[in-house]
C-alpha cells in the first residue's frame, strides 16, 4: 500500500519545500523559489490555496488524477490527500502556495466563515480557472499575506493575516460566480444530465431499495462533488439540488395521483418515501393541498 505522508504543521511543509519559517501557523511560497514536491501522497492538515503558472506535471486527487492547466486555482482543506502521479519523479511548477492552519483562523471572522466557502470541497477536476486580469489580482493578495509575514509578528498580524486571507477568498467567489457564467453551456449540459438521471431514477426500481435520491448520488453520477454540484446547480436554476430533486418529486407524484388504482401511501412508498405522512407533508409544502385533496381536485 502507498505510504501517504501527513502534513499537520506549516514547519513541515516549509521542510519539503526548503523555504524558512516565517510564521508557525501561516505560509505564502514563490514555488521558483522551492524545492519541489516529491511524487507522494501528502494528507493536509491546512488549509491551501495553489496557483499553477506552468502547464507541467499532473496532480492526483485521492484516487484521481487531473491535468492542472495553467493559471488555475485548487483549494485544499484539512483532511484532504492529495499527490503526484507516480512517474513523474518532481512536481515543480512555478506558481504561487498558501497555506493556512485552522489555528490561525480561530476566533476570527473568517474562521466563522470558513465553511461559506464551498470551493474548499470541490473536486481538484472543478478547479478554478484565471483570467489574466484575475491572476493578477490573486497574487496581489498573496504579496500583501507575504508583506506581512515579513514584518515582525505583533497584535495585529493575527487580524490583518486573517483578513487578506478572506479577502483572497472573497475575490474567488467571485471568480467562480464568473466561471459558472462562461461555462454556460457545459453547466446546461449538466442540467440534462441531472434530468436524465433523475428521470431513470424515478422509473427503476431504485426508490422502494435506496429511498429518495439524494444530492450526494446525484452528484456522483454526474462525477461532480457534491459542493460544486450544488453550487452549479443553484446559480443556473435559483433552488439549491435538493429544491431541485424535491420538484421533481412532486411532479412525477403528481402524474402518479392519476392512477385511482393506487393509495396516496403507495405512491408515497414507490417514490422512496420511508413513512407516507413524510410525502404528505412534502406535496402539501410544495403544493399547497395535500395528495388525496389533488387527486379530488383532478
Amino acid at each position: 500500500m502507498e505510504e501517504i505522508v501527513k502534513i499537520g504543521s506549516i514547519a513541515h511543509y516549509n521542510a519539503i519545500r526548503g523555504v524558512t519559517t516565517k510564521h508557525p501557523l501561516v505560509t505564502v511560497i514563490d514555488l521558483s523559489r522551492a524545492q519541489p514536491m516529491p511524487a507522494k501522497s501528502f494528507n493536509f492538515g491546512l488549509y491551501a490555496v495553489g496557483l499553477k503558472e506552468l502547464n507541467y506535471g499532473q496532480l492526483r486527487y485521492g484516487r484521481r488524477h487531473y491535468d492542472y492547466q495553467e493559471g488555475s486555482l485548487i483549494f485544499i482543506a484539512p483532511g484532504q490527500v492529495v499527490g503526484v502521479q507516480p512517474g513523474f519523479e518532481l512536481f515543480a511548477p512555478k506558481g504561487w502556495v498558501l497555506l493556512f492552519h485552522p489555528d490561525l483562523i480561530n476566533g476570527t471572522p473568517l474562521g466563522k466563515q470558513i465553511q461559506d466557502y464551498s470551493f474548499f470541497s470541490y473536486n481538484v477536476n472543478e478547479a478554478l480557472h484565471l483570467s489574466d486580469k484575475e491572476r493578477s489580482i490573486v497574487i496581489d493578495c498573496f504579496l500583501k499575506i507575504e508583506y506581512e509575514l515579513d514584518q515582525n509578528i505583533d497584535k495585529h498580524s493575527k487580524g490583518l493575516i486573517a483578513s487578506n486571507i478572506g479577502l483572497l477568498l472573497n475575490y474567488c467567489i467571485r471568480f467562480y460566480d464568473r466561471q459558472f457564467i462562461t461555462r454556460d453551456n457545459a453547466n446546461k449540459g449538466i442540467l440534462e444530465r441531472f434530468e436524465y438521471i433523475l428521470n431513470g431514477y424515478f422509473l427503476s426500481d431504485k426508490p422502494q431499495n435506496e429511498g429518495l435520491p439524494s444530492v450526494a448520488y446525484c452528484a456522483e453520477a454526474l462525477h461532480l462533488s457534491p459542493n460544486y454540484f450544488g453550487d452549479l446547480v443553484k446559480k443556473e436554476t435559483g433552488k439549491s439540488a435538493l429544491e431541485y430533486i424535491q420538484s421533481k418529486v412532486i411532479e412525477v407524484a403528481k402524474d402518479r395521483l392519476f392512477d385511482r388504482n393506487k393509495s396516496a401511501s403507495e405512491i408515497a412508498y414507490e417514490l422512496g418515501f420511508k413513512y407516507p405522512q413524510h410525502f404528505t407533508r412534502l406535496f402539501k409544502q410544495k403544493v399547497g393541498i395535500t395528495p388525496n385533496d389533488y387527486r379530488m381536485m383532478n
